[in-house]
């Protein structure tokens, strides 16, 4: 499987294939790259609706000059990563995992700090710590974190000096769904209104019923399917009688 940088020549295959509504898992097939790669290639630029091969690659080339003029040091020069981990490769990852949040619906920059949040061993960082890492501004870091917490997505604590640090909990993901399921409920209860309003029988009604009683049910599976999930699923990372604290850049 080839690595590097997309050519051109791929960019215009994967204008193609999306032209001719193939899934991204395809194209990667036709391309012998990574599913990963065109993902986030696609999502970097513009998405599949405004994706154009010659904006991308001139966007990439725009990016990598970007960098070279504001990283002086080379990859080689670049700050070891604890637990031997591969740093390109973790690079890579947290592109990817960005590229999936934003699938999801949460914007770019929100979508970056949470990915860095969650691959970060500690589990939180200092906003200069993020500033640092994703190389934007302060303003920008203070923008994603407060739309974060509006969504309960990160919490922030004030550590042993003073500084500010945010959280990336792994509880979150159950109460965002516990919060979805609330208001899934408030759907139901108001379609189930309507059934009253217009008349039991009518099309209108019989819409409204089904539509309440899909809600319902679906939303009481997720609920009790997340609240085992939290009870037996949850891990914890391996110790050993040697491990101490970790020396890691975040810090």
């Amino acid at each position: 499987m080839p690595g590097g940088r997309l050519t051109q020549q791929e960019r215009q295959q994967i204008a193609l294939g999306l032209a001719d509504g193939l899934a991204y898992a395809e194209i990667a097939r036709r391309l012998d790259r990574p599913t990963s790669t065109i993902t986030r290639e696609v999502m970097r630029n513009g998405g599949p609706a405004a994706y154009r091969a010659d904006l991308a690659h001139r966007a990439t080339e725009h990016r990598a000059h970007r960098r070279r003029q504001t990283t002086p040091r080379g990859p080689e020069e670049a700050p070891p990563q604890p637990h031997g981990r591969d740093a390109e490769a973790v690079r890579e990852y947290e592109e990817t995992f960005t590229t999936v949040l934003m699938q999801s619906g949460a914007p770019k920059m929100m979508s970056r700090v949470l990915a860095c949040l969650y691959t970060t061993d500690a589990g939180s960082l200092t906003a200069s710590e993020l500033v640092q890492r994703l190389q934007v501004s302060p303003a920008s870091i203070s923008k994603a974190i407060a739309f974060l917490e509006s969504q309960g997505l990160v919490r922030r604590e004030r550590d042993e000096q003073r500084r500010e640090r945010y959280f990336a909990d792994e509880d979150v993901w159950y109460q965002s769904m516990m919060a979805s399921a609330r208001s899934t409920a408030q759907l139901v209860e108001t379609a189930r209104q309507g059934v009253g309003i217009l008349g039991p029988g009518t099309p209108a009604a019989v819409r409204l019923e089904n539509i309440a009683r899909f809600l319902d049910f679906v939303t009481e599976s997720i609920t009790r399917a997340a609240e085992q999930a939290r009870e037996v699923l949850h891990t914890k990372p391996e110790t050993t009688s040697g491990d101490t604290a970790e020396p890691s850049p975040d810090r």
